[in-house]
């Protein structure tokens, strides 16, 4: 085992005596006679320089033991899982200092061929607990008593090794919860690190497994992988080992064989530039990690292997792709049981993301800018990212040019909102102001006569009520004629 380096130690015995509380609630246990851990990700990022404010451990207590000893220290206490055996706190000290606390009893989990769930088994006894853990470098424990690092699989030599290991046998670890080659790939886009031989072989050989995991699950691992700072080496992981293919099968399916004349782009490797452009604009313009601007990165072209056609001029086109794309992001995305919101957002966003280039370079009337953000809506700020992210262009002076075109694009609809707050884009007249105007009740009518002047507003700008009112009566008119 490699000796830990002095900012190590320190770190260690930093989280040690984290606050008066935390060391209470050690303390307190150690009285109780029950083992407490510091463990998994908590030591590994300790380690790494890079812990937050999360403290999780485990011990030889069980649920209720250790909810009574907790609500000691803090009334903040809930149940996270009492039947996988962990109760949740939290611990605010008296400089302000927050902790988000979970303590689970020792685990001896495991799946059984046939079902989503682990079987849920307490242990007894820490050794069993870290050899069920997912890899070598969230195995390590730190004793609260004597501040002892227990390291029984090398996880500290894998951490300065920079690689992902199993404690058991890759085949054995995987085939206890199938979700851990998911987090394989997770991990190495999170930590940097490279994924070992025996890690690799093990996802390929049992990729299918991961169809016994729920969705829900699988999902969570997806957004956690996408959130990273560089998703792609995980994504990659997942495609090269035959993992997507169950889970996303639409981002493999983007390698598809190019045309002899290379008259077309490997798609693939587009959409994970896109994805990294994305990540960069998402931070230039200060913004947050967002799951729904990524996804819409990652899919945005997902429609293409659907629409591909090869022109009798040797060109490859395809054809309303972003249609395309938009229907299977949200099938998707449903079967990954994602919110509505987030579907609705994402397909709007595949669906939208061409409409920048169908308006030429710098031509855009005043309607043809209300018209793009009364179709954005409220996805318009994400639509820049995507449509900025969208230029992968090798040459220089093409990138600029639509940079610059989209610059302008920007400008104009920041102008035109100063003048006619496109925000909030409605018709001069509501539906109660139509229906006095027009003599009629509520009904479908209504909804034909607001569209209208929606569509006049667009076109026009802001009419004023005077002119609305001589062109709804026009409308009306017409329409008793037709």
């Amino acid at each position: 085992m490699p000796s830990l380096t002095e900012q190590q130690q320190l770190a260690l015995a930093d989280v040690l005596s984290a606050g008066p509380k935390v060391r209470k609630l050690a303390r307190l246990f150690a009285e109780a006679g029950e083992s407490l851990y510091l463990v998994g990700g908590s030591v590994r990022d300790a380690l790494l320089g890079r812990l937050g404010n999360d403290l999780d451990y485990t011990t030889s207590a069980r649920p209720d033991v250790i909810e009574a000893l907790v609500r000691t220290v803090t009334r903040a206490v809930w149940d996270v899982g009492r039947a996988f055996g962990t109760i949740a706190c939290h611990i605010t000290e008296s400089d302000g200092t927050d902790w988000l606390v979970e303590i689970t009893t020792f685990r001896a989990d495991s799946y059984a061929d046939h079902t989503r769930k682990p079987e849920v088994q307490f242990g007894d006894h820490l050794g069993g607990d870290l050899v069920r853990r997912d890899f070598t470098v969230n195995a390590m424990a730190l004793n609260t008593v004597d501040g002892e690092l227990l390291d029984p699989f090398g996880g500290l030599a894998d951490l300065h090794a920079q690689v992902i290991r199993t404690p058991a046998a890759a085949e054995l670890s995987f085939s206890d919860d199938p979700l851990r080659m998911m987090r394989a790939a997770r991990f190495t886009s999170q930590l940097g690190f490279e994924p070992d031989a025996d890690v690799v072989a093990a996802m390929t050989g049992m990729a299918s497994r991961i169809g016994i995991v729920s969705a829900e699950r699988v999902r969570d691992e997806l957004v956690k992988l996408l959130l990273t700072d560089n998703p792609r080496p995980g994504l990659n992981l997942l495609v090269d080992t035959g993992l997507a293919d169950i889970v996303l099968p639409e981002l493999p399916a983007l390698r598809m064989e190019r045309d002899e004349h290379n008259r077309h782009k490997d798609v693939y490797e587009h959409s994970l530039t896109v994805l990294d452009q994305a990540i960069e604009l998402e931070r230039a313009r200060g913004h947050a990690p967002d799951i729904v601007n990524r996804l819409a990165a990652l899919l945005h072209d997902i429609g293409k292997p659907r629409t591909r056609k090869f022109e009798a001029d040797g060109k490859v086109s395809f054809h309303h792709h972003d249609v395309v794309g938009a229907k299977l992001a949200r099938k998707r995305l449903q079967e990954l049981h994602f919110s509505n919101e987030e579907v609705k957002a994402v397909s709007t966003l595949v669906e939208l993301h061409l409409r920048f280039h169908g308006y030429g370079e710098g031509q855009w009337t005043d309607s043809a800018v209300r018209r793009y953000v009364r179709d954005a809506g409220d996805q318009l700020e994400r639509l820049h990212i995507l449509t900025r992210s969208d230029c992968t262009t090798r040459n220089v002076r093409k990138a600029t040019r639509l940079r610059q075109t989209y610059e302008e694009l920007e400008w104009r609809i920041d102008e035109l909102s100063k003048a006619e707050e496109l925000g909030a884009m409605r018709p001069d007249l509501d539906g109660t102001q139509i229906m006095g105007l027009l003599g009629i009740g509520a009904g479908p009518v209504v909804g034909e006569a607001y569209r209208f002047l929606l569509e006049r507003r667009i076109e026009e700008g802001p009419l004023g009520q005077e002119r609305a009112t001589a062109e709804l009566r026009e409308w009306w008119a017409a329409r008793a004629d037709g």
